[in-house]
């Protein structure tokens, strides 16, 4: 960070530092845990604990993403999913809906409580993305064929999913993408933070 000023006074850089006691420094997610929590994204589960291998809900997760991307919300929203209720993410719902980053699971309907699965996550990610015209950047060696399980990822999701592999954004595990498993809180804060930190 560089800026320039007229005179001579003293500056300090505040850093917003983040720790949770469930997080330890040398786990392979601290760094993105760190980064999303101190850009206030998310606050933890409560009690220091930032609950890394708890499975996150779409409504949590659409909450998170439009809050990592500073995404405007209606206060009044006139055009809801039927199921957004009156909480924390309703307000977040609508917008997704307004913007087309989700036109829910049917019957509109968006299932906010439903546990979010990893191809689920890597769709909204994109579409968000597209709207707010920020593709990723980078580039990585890894394609869809390099995982044993890549029949499993649904048609919807291919493209989402293959963008984010060969951006380097996501990786896998041991060989496999588990595409249609319930996405983490850790999963989702890393490709977060590979994603915004790029």
């Amino acid at each position: 960070m560089t800026f320039v000023t007229n005179h001579f006074s003293s500056y300090a850089v505040g850093y917003n530092k983040v720790e949770f006691k469930d997080v330890g420094f040398n786990d392979s997610y601290a760094d993105a845990v760190s980064f999303i929590a101190a850009r206030e994204i998310t606050s933890g589960t409560g009690t220091g604990t930032f609950g890394p291998a708890d499975t996150l809900t779409r409504g949590q997760f659409i909450t998170l993403l439009l809050k990592a991307y500073e995404i405007s919300l209606d206060a009044n929203p006139s055009d809801n999913f039927k199921d957004a209720g009156n909480t924390y993410y309703t307000e977040y719902l609508a917008a997704a809906k307004k913007l087309g980053i989700s036109g829910g699971v049917g019957d509109n309907r968006f299932e906010p409580g439903k546990a979010i699965s990893r191809q689920e996550m890597y769709t909204l990610l994109c579409k968000t993305l597209k709207q707010i015209n920020m593709q990723p950047k980078g580039a990585s060696e890894k394609k869809l064929s390099d995982f044993t399980d890549s029949g499993e990822i649904a048609g919807w999701a291919e493209d989402s999913v293959k963008l984010l592999l060969e951006t380097g954004k996501i990786s896998g595990n041991a060989g496999k993408l588990s595409p249609a498993g319930a996405a983490t809180r850790a999963e989702m804060a890393q490709v977060l933070y590979n994603l915004i930190a790029e």
